[in-house]
């Protein structure tokens, strides 16, 4: 256990499962520190965190030694604890990963040879023809399964989470937007809309906000976040059997989304999706939700328009998609023929806040950085969610060191 000061006060923003996790480690660590969560909506995982498929991803895809590699497979196992400890669906279905014809069959290889890096366990090469062992209605060359990878209800999550947060004397502030910081010598002031806090740290876990609100405690304009709406549609009832776990295309590696996929979630839904569009704001759930304001901040910014010269072509094959049922549906039939038009309708889409470098990189790992007392998260796109609770170690570990805090 630490031994951080009594009586100091850590401000939290935004009551995303993320920042929950901070928050919930932080106390672990230091009872007798005080903690306050700031969140803009009037609850909390309004935003990334109640808007995605719920997937618990194992690992496969990520870079060896990288961030995301090493702390989705923390968070994995942290997460399926805490779901347990905590009464949590969380049910372990299972992924294949499928290549849907011979040219995909190398990256497929890839893929696994990825996978075993970051020590992913239990992946198997699967050949194609028992595919329907897997997945009866699935087909293709070949396929990765991935027994341990899992599906949960994050928004639920977050709502567990903010519960310990408050019973351990935690605070939860909400309809509480911050507007401005001031960093002095011996704490950070922040204005909200309900007034003004001062903390002894800050930290900032604002999603698609982060890079604004970083830069109100004087951090840089780089990276920014660019906004990626995600569609999705949802199986009718009589078609959820077609799918058993999760089935995901083979993916691109010159982009950090994963294709049409589909999913199923632990009510019993199956979703297909997402595909990837800019969003004409920062929460831009539907086309028709555009802020101009929102919308010339991301076209202004370097970083987009350099992306944007170097991938119309895909972006505008996503536009495509997404205006057309019939594309985003035969997507999904390159490797479960069977699934039609009719078996599908609209679900809520989400978005995604994928930071952009101003030489036109997306930005695949998490970043993180600090300014004084304040540290960001200025990068949490997924598997941020599966990595929740390790990131919240590793941010912790970040304050303590900071403030001069020992830690066991």
């Amino acid at each position: 256990m630490g031994h951080g000061p009594a009586g100091r006060h850590v401000g939290i923003v935004g009551a995303g499962i993320l920042g929950l996790a901070f928050a919930r480690e932080l106390q672990r660590r230091h009872p007798g520190v005080r903690v306050t969560v700031l969140e803009k909506e009037a609850d909390v995982g309004r935003h990334q965190t109640g808007h995605n498929s719920g997937v618990v991803h194992a690992g496969i895809y990520y870079e060896p030694g990288s961030l995301k590699a090493r702390l989705c497979r923390r968070g994995m196992m942290l997460l399926k604890a805490y779901c347990e400890r905590h009464g949590l669906a969380y049910d372990e279905c299972g992924k294949l990963i499928v290549a849907a014809s011979a040219d995909e069959r190398p990256a497929l290889e890839q893929l696994l040879a990825r996978g075993r890096a970051n020590g992913v366990p239990g992946l198997v090469l699967v050949p194609g023809e028992r595919i329907p062992e897997f997945e009866p209605h699935a087909v293709g060359v070949a396929a990765i399964h991935s027994p341990r990878t899992a599906v949960v209800d994050f928004a639920e999550v977050a709502r567990s989470l903010v519960r310990g947060v408050v019973e351990r004397g935690g605070a939860l502030c909400t309809s509480c937007e911050v507007r401005a910081i001031d960093q002095r010598a011996d704490q950070v002031r922040v204005g909200t809309s309900l007034g003004g806090f001062a903390f002894d740290h800050l930290v900032v876990c604002a999603g698609l906000a982060a890079d604004r609100i970083a830069r109100l405690a004087g951090d840089g304009e780089d990276p920014r976040i660019v906004p990626f709406r995600g569609e999705y549609y949802r199986l009718r009832p009589p078609a959820r059997p077609l799918v058993r776990g999760l089935v995901y295309p083979v993916p691109d590696p010159a982009f950090p989304f994963l294709g049409v996929h589909l999913t199923r979630r632990v009510d019993g839904e199956v979703l297909v999706g997402p595909n990837a569009v800019l969003a004409f704001a920062r929460e831009g759930y539907r086309w028709r939700d555009a802020r101009p304001a929102d919308l010339l901040d991301t076209l202004r910014w370097p970083g987009f328009q350099r992306l944007a010269a170097r991938y119309w072509q895909p972006g505008a094959q996503e536009i495509r998609r997404s205006l057309s049922r019939r594309r985003f549906v035969a997507d999904a039939r390159r490797y479960v023929p069977a699934l039609t038009e009719e078996d599908v309708v609209r679900a809520e889409a989400g978005v995604r806040a994928q930071a952009v470098a101003r030489d036109g990189r997306l930005v695949d790992d998490f970043r993180f950085s600090s300014v004084g007392r304040v540290h960001s998260v200025r990068n949490a796109p997924s598997p941020a969610a599966t990595s929740s609770l390790a990131i919240a170690e590793l941010i912790a570990g970040a304050v303590e060191e900071r403030l001069g805090w020992s830690a066991v």
